[in-house]
């Protein structure tokens, strides 16, 4: 089990990186508490734009609170960035979430 408070004692030292950012996203996503894992992958994604996994995160996470627009535009740049980057497993998954949105 993850520790959220080491994790955020980590960030409040300076050790603001896309990966701790990422992590912290997620664990708060496993406890349904998307606000939090907004904040965390949104910045996860400022700090490294090419970080597909974390595109895919965000895009869930904006998508557990039912704000779908924003799932649907994140989760298109994270296919594009995928793509790019030749993530072909991550593009696909996105691929995937962003039609179960468009239905």
């Amino acid at each position: 089990m993850v520790d959220i408070n080491n994790l955020e004692g980590m960030l409040e030292s300076g050790q603001d990186t896309a990966l701790l950012r990422f992590t912290l996203g997620n664990v708060f996503i496993r406890k349904d508490k998307y606000e939090q894992a907004i904040k965390h992958l949104a910045r996860a994604v400022e700090l490294d734009p090419g970080y597909s996994a974390a595109w895919k995160a965000y895009g869930r996470a904006l998508a557990g609170l039912g704000r779908m627009q924003e799932a649907e535009a994140v989760y298109r740049k994270g296919i594009a960035i995928a793509h790019e980057k030749g993530d072909k497993q991550a593009a696909k998954e996105m691929e995937v979430f962003l039609r179960r949105l468009e239905k």
